[in-house]
């Protein structure tokens, strides 16, 4: 469903080059869990923001299903991204003078879909992540826990085949952490979802399907799919 090639990245600090990827290349299949980690400057958020279309990559390309996202123009892939790709924060990105219910049907509204439609349907998924009680409280009248199972429902509104998650346990306690896991591996095992995640944390590996590890802006490690008994 995700194909990257050769993709690279190049910033420009100054007048220093700085690669953050150098000619990644990966396959991620329809419906896997995908931990992607590494040291701190290995390349991870880069990777996941030009997935995301949320960057431009200095040469390369990542395909979603056919479709060369990077081929596409400006507001093609706003588009996409806004039916195709949710995206979880590791700091909630939570509009703060907004509901919970109206931080998670935005994205719902910004797709053209009826007022009836998206508020009905991200109180379902407010719902889903246990949090049918706290609709209408702000992100301020939040635990750090239950703001980021608002950041989920968001992106999760429109239905989209991937999700793309950017240590989203880094700013959580431990209880926290493991609820935000459990509700991810739960998305993944009854939609199907297709789930990309940055990770620091070595007891996350029993969640996902495999992982990759990056150094440097390369891909050192792409991972074996874990069975039953490594799980």
């Amino acid at each position: 469903m995700i194909t990257v090639e050769d993709l690279e990245r190049v910033y420009l600090m100054g007048k220093v080059e700085v690669h953050a990827l150098r000619g990644v290349s990966l396959s991620v299949k329809q419906g896997e869990f995908l931990g992607v980690t590494g040291e701190s400057g290995s390349g991870k958020s880069t990777l996941l923001h030009l997935v995301g279309i949320l960057d431009q990559p200095t040469a390369g390309r990542v395909l979603i299903d056919t479709t060369d996202v990077y081929r596409l123009s400006a507001e093609e892939q706003s588009r996409f991204r806004l039916g195709r790709i949710g995206f979880v924060f590791q700091e909630y990105a939570l509009i703060q003078e907004l509901t919970a219910l109206e931080n998670v049907y935005l994205p719902s509204l910004a797709a053209g879909n009826s007022h009836r439609d998206h508020e009905e349907h991200a109180g379902a998924i407010l719902e889903k992540v246990g949090l049918e009680g706290r609709l209408n409280h702000l992100p301020r009248e939040l635990s750090g826990g239950e703001q980021q199972r608002v950041a989920i429902a968001r992106a999760l509104v429109n239905d989209p085949g991937i999700l793309l998650a950017d240590e989203p346990c880094a700013n959580l306690d431990s209880e926290n952490s493991r609820n935000i896991m459990d509700i991810f591996a739960d998305i993944n095992r009854e939609t199907g979802q297709t789930i990309m995640m940055v990770s620091h944390e070595a007891w996350h590996r029993p969640y996902f399907d495999r992982i990759i590890r990056l150094r440097d802006g390369r891909i050192v490690d792409a991972g074996d799919v874990f069975d039953d008994e490594e799980r």
